[in-house]
């Protein structure tokens, strides 16, 4: 059955033409017996123009109303009575009334012919009717009119529903293209968010173990108890680079939680201190003070103030050169937190602040400028005056909950 309908919805013109064959055949059976004379040619020639809007009713509906508009006017001139073939006038209302074409004037063109085609074909085929009969001839008019009324107001009521469809399958499709879209922004931002921290827990612990390495190895045989501890620190790291990994992996894996059923807190300002002990650790003299008064602060900015120290404590390892040194002030306001990163040390190329630099140098401070954009804070990077480099943000503080 279903194919069926398929067939019948893929050929409609040919499901039309059907209908006008069987609608022909009593036509013709009304000429043969009610006509005859002048009438037979002209009555022929009506049937098969209504016959033919049947069979192209849907490929050429406007063409098809006015040949059917002219063919009711030709029969009241030549006075051809209501026969079978005038269902098509029934047919050819609906359908111009249902069709999806933006012109109202082929709909309104239909409603008025149904409205005034049964009275004409009473007061020119019903001619007893007139005077003392005008209540009753009116009572006529007024049922033969209904059909006609009905078929339009039925087509009417297809089309608004179809126009209706059409708007809501036109708004999911333009809700799913955005949904579509706000789905890769949202990967975008996460695959951002991830290659953040893995820079930041791969850049920092890496440069750690490589500087200790290779003092270990400069040392193997002059110091041996130097190069113990520096392999126990590159042993440290790369234990918290591990577990930080963990915890980063774990995060991505949802559902999933590593031992011991709780993920590892996320670093913040207090985790500072640790964190510069260990670049200490690693040859880096490092002077941190602390201004205000310290108190909660987001878990963002606690992230990100954190990340900042790390990174740019990371590029003065890189940059700077051995004898470099480097200053870390951090400073609570009101309103921010301020911070300031800076060392004495050889700096790094204009590019690499300025534009990312290439094959992966320079990322890190696009991650700080990220990380500071998110929480709606600013940075500023760049040499220092006297030699060095320089890193100072300034991030908003907003009333934790």
């Amino acid at each position: 059955m279903q194919r069926l309908y398929d067939f019948f919805r893929r050929h409609p013109t040919g499901v039309d033409s059907f209908w006008a064959v069987l609608l022909l055949g009593f036509c013709c059976l009304w000429v043969a017996d009610d006509l005859g004379g002048t009438q037979l040619l002209s009555g022929a020639l009506f049937t098969v123009g209504l016959c033919l809007v049947i069979a192209l009713r849907r490929k050429a509906p406007q063409t098809m109303l006015l040949l059917a508009t002219v063919i009711g006017i030709g029969q009241l001139v030549f006075r051809i009575e209501t026969n079978p073939g005038d269902f098509a006038m029934l047919v050819i209302i609906y359908t111009v009334a249902s069709g999806p074409s933006t012109a109202r004037w082929p709909s309104r063109l239909a409603l008025i012919g149904g409205l005034t085609a049964p009275s004409l074909s009473l007061w020119r085929f019903r001619p007893s009717y007139d005077g003392s009969s005008g209540g009753e001839a009116a009572f006529l008019a007024v049922l033969l009119t209904v059909p006609f009324v009905l078929a339009w107001v039925l087509g009417d009521s297809i089309r608004t529903r179809r126009a209706y469809w059409a708007q809501l399958e036109e708004k999911a499709a333009r809700l799913e293209k955005e949904r579509e879209t706000q789905s890769q922004i949202a990967v975008a931002a996460e695959r951002a968010r991830i290659a953040r921290e893995l820079h930041d827990v791969v850049a920092h612990n890496v440069s750690v173990m490589v500087v200790q390495a290779d003092g270990a190895a400069y040392v193997l045989d002059a110091a041996p108890e130097q190069a113990r501890q520096a392999l126990e620190t590159i042993s440290g790291t790369g234990r918290q680079a591990l577990a930080e990994m963990r915890r980063l992996l774990g995060v991505l894996r949802t559902g999933e939680q590593p031992e011991g059923g709780e993920y590892v807190p996320q670093p913040g300002v207090e985790q500072l201190t640790d964190l510069i002990d260990q670049v200490r650790g690693a040859g880096l003299p490092v002077d941190f003070r602390v201004e205000g008064d310290p108190r909660p602060l987001p878990s963002s900015i606690e992230l990100t103030a954190y990340r900042i120290v790390q990174e740019a404590l990371t590029n003065t390892r890189k940059h700077g050169g051995p004898h470099a040194g480097a200053t870390v002030r951090l400073a609570y306001t009101d309103d921010d937190l301020d911070l300031l990163v800076e060392d004495d040390g050889r700096g790094a190329q204009h590019e690499l602040y300025e534009e990312g630099g290439a094959d992966g140098l320079g990322h890190g401070l696009i991650g700080m400028r990220e990380r500071v954009g998110m929480v709606g804070g600013s940075l500023e990077a760049g040499a220092r005056e006297g030699g060095g480099f320089r890193i100072s943000a300034v991030l908003p503080l907003k009333p934790t909950r």
